[in-house]
């Protein structure tokens, strides 16, 4: 029995000491660590001591976690490491202001990662994120969750397809959403296949059932939306898509604002969006499923290759006597 023991122990202390000699060799091989289930909840703030928890837990024989829980535990540590990353770009682009705006991503079927509240955007570190159920409440985290998470339970619930999203206050998309003008013309190719269609939902106080109402329509059809005299909140099947398209909605309200500071717009038509929706299924970039935007008809400031189309039907035979009519009127 003494002897088994013994065995066990000396056992033991090699598999230690192959797990320091492979924690020491690189950063990567911290993941080789088997770190017990009392310790998974803090194992993100304490990675510099996965080793005194190796030899504490190897030496006391406790239970470890399977790999399937390490994994788990891993992928959460990346996630954190992404919400603080996309949350610095952000408020370097001038997407967020003092603590403006938050981002989360689908942990699992009942867990949310997401920014706290009251914090900075470019402040935030890896360990200040915090974890609540699909009703809102707090699981894990030192900080309190944003008061805005009601908005980010909601889509999560209706598109079991998003993983992440992002809510900024990009100026210029801001400032569509705060003059109550969508961003639904059809002008640029890449905005029109990535996105669709940009909607702008009515108003609605943030952190309240008044904003969740106002965006529930929209949300099963759109990728982004405008809320109005509020900002955009964008969504996809990773953080960082969603975050990408955070900035082309931004970027694409600029080429809008340019558009109507030069007095004049010029839709794509009929015929060049029905070969967006088929160049949209092959895009690689895109697995948006939002409808695309109105098409410009003839009488509306369109391409010109439209206009030459709507030019050469007013001047066939059948509409002919009828233009001639307007030109005698005009006289």
């Amino acid at each position: 029995m003494q002897q088994a023991r013994s065995g066990a122990v000396r056992k033991g202390f090699l598999r230690y000491q192959a797990g320091r000699k492979l924690m020491t060799s690189t950063r990567v091989d911290y993941r080789v660590v088997v770190i017990p289930c009392c310790c998974i909840t803090k194992f993100y703030e304490c990675l510099g001591c996965a080793e005194l928890h190796a030899w504490y837990h190897t030496r006391n024989r406790a239970r470890v976690l399977p790999p399937t829980a390490l994994e788990i535990m891993s992928s959460e540590r990346q996630y954190r490491r992404e919400i603080a990353s996309f949350g610095k770009m952000l408020h370097e682009r001038g997407y967020v202001a003092a603590m403006d705006g938050n981002l989360s991503v689908r942990l699992d079927e009942r867990r949310i990662l997401a920014t706290p509240t009251a914090m900075s955007k470019s402040m935030m570190r890896p360990s200040d994120m915090v974890i609540v159920d699909l009703e809102g409440r707090h699981i894990s985290g030192r900080r309190a969750v944003s008061s805005e998470i009601a908005m980010h339970l909601l889509i999560y619930k209706l598109r079991p397809d998003v993983q992440g999203i992002v809510h900024a206050h990009p100026p210029t998309a801001t400032g569509f959403a705060a003059a109550g003008i969508a961003l639904n013309q059809p002008l640029v190719c890449e905005v029109v296949i990535g996105l669709g269609s940009i909607p702008l939902a009515k108003y609605g106080t943030p952190g309240t059932p008044e904003l969740t109402e106002a965006l529930e329509p929209l949300i099963p059809q759109f990728d982004a939306i405008l809320m109005s005299n509020h900002g955009v909140v964008t969504y996809a099947d990773t953080l960082h898509h969603a975050y990408m398209k955070m900035e082309t909605v931004e970027h694409f309200s600029q080429i809008a604002l340019v558009t109507h500071l030069l007095g004049r717009q010029q839709p794509l038509g009929h015929e060049e969006l029905e070969k967006l929706m088929l160049a949209r299924s092959k895009y690689q970039g895109s697995k948006s499923a939002a409808p695309l935007p109105l098409a410009v008809g003839c009488g509306e400031a369109g391409n010109h290759r439209e206009v030459a189309r709507c030019d050469s039907e007013t001047s066939s035979p059948e509409s002919a006597p009828k233009s001639r009519r307007a030109v005698t009127r005009h006289r």
